[in-house]
């Protein structure tokens, strides 16, 4: 039987270091086909520019609108992809605990070539899910950040960094915060948090299963 490409309308985007196996994003990738995950040549010392380049390469060779799905650094990224030539080929962005650039320059001894922190509306929609306990983004941050891109926000009380140290492996919530951020165009569910309110996974409907 002959094999069917299945179209990419997915691009995972990894943090510093990458996404290692057992990650979400690994998870992710593997049980969505149509998913991709945008590979960095250098996930230790991160360039803004290669990582900028490396997306709007993959953007570029695919056909159709594309959903992107960030952590950490990723959501940095898609940030700074918004003033891309290719932004409006972006139909939403999930991005999951995204990372306050100072603090993690500190965090890490590698230098971060990332440019100051975008503060910049997202042209497309986009949902953030964050913790409340995250030693890369603090709380107030968090909101401020959301706030500056027009981001609706989720927080999943306190869950770390949102990733395998802090217990997401495969994080099937996950694909249902994504499924909430595909419906945006058909009803808003969270209309009234144009002011980077919080709302926690409760209020939102989620699930916090972990498996």
């Amino acid at each position: 039987m002959p094999s069917i490409d299945i179209p990419v309308d997915t691009l995972i985007l990894p943090g510093l270091n990458g996404s290692p196996e057992g990650h979400w994003q690994r998870h992710w990738a593997r049980d969505n086909p149509g998913s991709r995950v945008v590979e960095q040549s250098d996930w230790a010392c991160p360039d803004r520019q290669a990582w900028l380049s490396e997306l709007e390469q993959q953007v570029a060779m695919t056909t159709g609108d594309l959903f992107l799905v960030g952590h950490s650094l990723g959501c940095v990224l898609a940030a700074h992809f918004a003033e891309s030539r290719l932004a409006s080929r972006i139909r939403g962005a999930l991005l999951v605990a995204p990372c306050d650039l100072d603090t993690t320059e500190t965090l890490h001894p590698c230098i971060i070539r990332f440019g100051a922190m975008p503060r910049r509306r997202l042209p497309f929609p986009s949902l953030v899910v964050g913790s409340l306990d995250d030693p890369y983004m603090p709380t107030d941050q968090l909101r401020r950040t959301a706030r500056a891109w027009g981001s609706d926000l989720v927080d999943i009380g306190n869950a770390g960094h949102i990733n395998i140290a802090s217990g997401f492996g495969r994080w099937t919530a996950g694909y249902d915060f994504l499924e909430l951020l595909k419906l945006r165009g058909e009803r808003d569910p969270f209309a009234a948090n144009r002011d980077g309110r919080l709302f926690t996974a409760a209020v939102a409907g989620m699930g916090l299963a972990l498996n």
